[in-house]
């Protein structure tokens, strides 16, 4: 009893560092990506992290299995290494008494996986174009940063803002500059602010209280008018439906769907649930690591089986919508292979023998 606590203990605190140092190597390059962005004018500063969080909610389901597939594969080498393994067997306890720890471990997982998978992954997919497409559904000048001139408009438009006044939404000290049909024009306000219309979904800039200098570079001759309300029509923003990716979809409508590309959906995020307890019982068989073995070539091995599995059953999953029956035979092939060898692999650790069987030659009688 208190080695299956310690070995479950010991597993879900590994999987919580293991997954603390991915994340922290996720976040960092998103971060990178999203501070890109940002700069570009892209996504305002203020969307940065709810962006950041939604994408790792987004990941969860396929980095969780793997977390908990390397936590089970270190608890496991550790206590190879410190002979805790060794000591149990001269107690008479073999590997499969760990089996019952493990597979709370699985149900567990499971449970947590298939949540994200099936749930909370599409939920946060579709919060995510949501969020895209609010920011696309906004003038370009929304994304500038007080201070920084922002090109638009694949460099048709430059915009820049002294101020931007976060209780009204109000921007002040604005400046413009367009170029239509060879002619130049540079405004400026000293204030501007959004508007949309309601009947024809276009989104409007309006300025105030400012100046117009319009006019053909080279020219020694320019128009200037003075203007109490001008209004400049964002021609790169119109309200268009929110049109979220396959994988941002609930699973209902994917099974009412039932399409060829729906069925590669829910393959592949039923997929995320089964290979659980397919790796789980791998790292039971690669964990158990023999006196004189290094454990390097075990932890190499389980991790070549890991990414051969992922590959093959994503390879298959994406030629369902061109083979369909045919290619979720070869899926469940994969799955069943992959099943089977992994019992094999513990059932000849569990009898402490190597996992090839040797051919002995026959001694000739004298």
């Amino acid at each position: 009893m208190i080695l299956r606590r310690a070995l479950a203990r010991e597993v879900l605190l590994t999987s919580f560092a293991v997954t603390a140092v991915i994340f922290c190597i996720f976040i960092v390059v998103r971060v990178l990506g999203f501070l890109r962005q940002a700069a570009e004018g892209v996504i305002p500063v203020d969307s940065i992290f709810i962006l950041l969080f939604l994408k790792v909610i987004a990941y969860m389901d396929v980095i969780l299995p793997l977390m908990m597939f390397v936590a089970m594969l270190l608890v496991l080498s550790r206590w190879s290494r410190e002979n805790e393994l060794t000591v149990m067997a001269a107690s008479g306890l073999g590997l499969s008494h760990l089996l019952r720890p493990v597979v709370f471990l699985i149900l567990v997982g499971a449970i947590i996986v298939g949540s994200f998978s099936l749930v909370v992954g599409p939920m946060a997919v579709r919060s995510v174009g949501a969020i895209e497409h609010e920011l696309k559904s906004r003038t370009d000048i929304v994304g500038v940063s007080p201070g920084i001139f922002m090109e638009a408009q694949a460099g048709r438009a430059v915009y820049f803002v002294e101020k931007l006044n976060k209780d009204n939404g109000r921007y002040e000290g604005v400046f413009a500059w367009g170029s239509d049909a060879g002619r130049e024009g540079v405004v400026l306000a000293q204030s501007a602010h959004r508007h949309t219309d309601p009947d024809k979904g276009q989104v409007f800039l309006v300025l105030e209280n400012g100046v117009r200098y319009e006019g053909t570079p080279g020219d020694s001759v320019y128009r200037v008018i003075n203007f109490e309300r001008y209004t400049l029509r964002d021609k790169s923003t119109l309200a268009a439906p929110v049109r979220y990716p396959l994988h941002g979809w609930k699973t209902i409508r994917l099974w009412r769907s039932w399409g060829p590309h729906e069925q590669k959906e829910i393959a592949w995020r039923i997929f995320k649930v089964l290979v659980l307890p397919v790796l789980m019982v791998f790292a039971l068989g690669f964990g158990r690591v023999q006196p004189h073995s290094s454990r390097y070539v075990s932890m190499f091995s389980a991790l070549l089986v890991y990414f051969t599995y992922t590959n093959l059953v994503t390879m298959a999953c994406a030629r369902i919508p061109n083979e369909g029956v045919g290619a979720m035979g070869v899926l469940a092939f994969v799955h069943v292979g992959f099943a089977f060898a992994a019992a094999y692999l513990f059932w000849r650790r569990a009898h402490d023998q190597p996992l090839l069987v040797r051919m002995r030659p026959r001694q000739r009688a004298a």
